[in-house]
């Protein structure tokens, strides 16, 4: 693994994400902002009265915080999802010439989305301390949540990106199935509103126990439930033992569609 190479791939694309754009780097700050602030204005007069369920006073910015520690989490993995799924097409200049693994490649992709979440969280701390938020020592759970949020993100990629070199229809499937996996987590919405058959059917979602574990160690202050977490972590790296295995032995094929 290469790493002077990854983490120059991931200082390049930081650099191009916004490079043509008048304001440049300034847009890795504002566009979170905008996207959390639209979300927190269509539905807070709906849904913040739902709270309650959750068992925790969390006062008029009560919804703010419970939909913000879910769509940073959402955001990154989504992000990091999508963009692996097209690595090999968007390096594909490269890897014929750049003697390089295919399967670290796309680890500038997770460490760059995790430099933006990084900020955006920045963002939401600097919030929960101007409304006077009471932090706990649960919240150094998010770190681990966070790694195993990023290990499915990159087995995914990797499986979608293994299938995209060979179906390149794979790219907008996964867009699609994106849009409906944010829907069909509770992220703007609190769970208990769904009739109780789907609430069985959301409790299949992985993503569904990552954003309770967020919750849970931010607004209750507890611990996540770590049988959830781990059986994720493992899900996550069976799927990307499986891949990896699966691709090398494809890696032919795929760097001659390339």
């Amino acid at each position: 693994m290469n790493w002077n190479l990854i983490l120059n791939f991931t200082r390049q694309d930081l650099i191009d994400r916004h490079s043509a754009s008048m304001l440049g780097a300034a847009w890795t700050f504002i566009l979170p902002l905008i996207n959390i602030l639209i979300f927190t204005l269509v539905f807070s007069s709906i849904m913040g009265m739902r709270l309650g369920g959750l068992g925790q006073d969390l006062g008029p910015w009560g919804y703010s915080v419970y939909l913000v520690s879910g769509l940073l989490a959402w955001n990154c993995f989504s992000a990091t999802l999508t963009r692996i799924t097209q690595v090999f097409h968007e390096k594909a200049h490269l890897i014929g010439k750049v003697r390089m693994s295919l399967w670290s490649l796309p680890l500038y992709v997770v460490l760059s989305e995790t430099v933006h979440y990084l900020i955006a969280t920045g963002f939401f701390m600097i919030f929960l301390i101007a409304i006077g938020f009471n932090f706990t020592w649960s919240l150094l759970w998010w770190i681990p949540i966070f790694l195993c949020q990023q290990l499915l993100a990159y087995a995914l990629g990797i499986t979608c990106a293994i299938l995209s070199v060979f179906m390149r229809d794979i790219k907008e499937v996964v867009g699609v199935v994106v849009q409906f996996w944010f829907w069909l987590t509770p992220i703007v919405y609190v769970a208990n509103i769904l009739p109780g058959f789907i609430q069985h059917l959301v409790a299949l979602n992985p993503f569904y126990h990552l954003v309770l574990a967020y919750r849970a160690a931010l607004i209750t202050g507890q611990m996540p439930n770590l049988f959830a977490i781990g059986v994720l972590t493992l899900f996550s790296l069976g799927l990307l033992t499986v891949s990896i295995w699966v691709g090398r032995r494809l890696e032919r094929d795929i760097r001659d569609f390339l």
